[in-house]
């Protein structure tokens, strides 16, 4: 009995590991999604500590414009963005070979603000945001950590 199971097991698994490579390497067309984008934009990358970059703006922080395109000199764009020390790439976590260093205007509100590259003919948008400013003094009188303030 137990020789029996063991070469059913053993039947299943080399008929599943013969049949799964074959289905792998169907050569039809897939139409179960869009054909992939020539070129994209966005701001900044995301990293493995923060993976809410993507898009928004830093503030006090380097911020990012980066593209993948084809075509001669590739120009970002954006009414609120200033762009200097355009470089090209590979870029590690981002799928890009072109990037410039972006500063926010100033006077700029919290907001949504449209970001688009040209280059070759073609030009590809994105939307990113704009957070509130922190603030960035302590009002007079507040309580302050550690200074025994809020002891009885």
């Amino acid at each position: 009995m137990r020789k029996t199971v063991v070469f059913v097991a053993a039947a299943v698994i080399g008929a599943t590991a013969l049949t799964g490579p074959a289905m792998a390497q169907s050569t039809s067309p897939s139409t179960t999604g869009p054909a992939p984008s020539a070129g994209s934009v966005q701001l900044n990358v995301n990293t493995a500590i923060n993976t809410t970059l993507v898009d928004k703006y830093v503030r006090d922080a380097p911020n990012v414009a980066l593209a993948k395109c084809e075509g001669a000199t590739p120009t970002f764009s954006s009414p609120v963005l200033t762009f200097t020390n355009y470089q090209p790439g590979p870029f590690m976590g981002a799928d890009a070979n072109i990037s410039a260093d972006a500063a926010l205007k100033p006077g700029t509100p919290a907001g949504s603000y449209p970001l688009t590259v040209t280059c070759g003919g073609q030009t590809y948008r994105t939307q990113f945001t704009v957070s509130a400013p922190q603030v960035s003094k302590v009002p007079s009188g507040a309580a302050k950590a550690g200074d025994g303030s809020m002891a009885d």
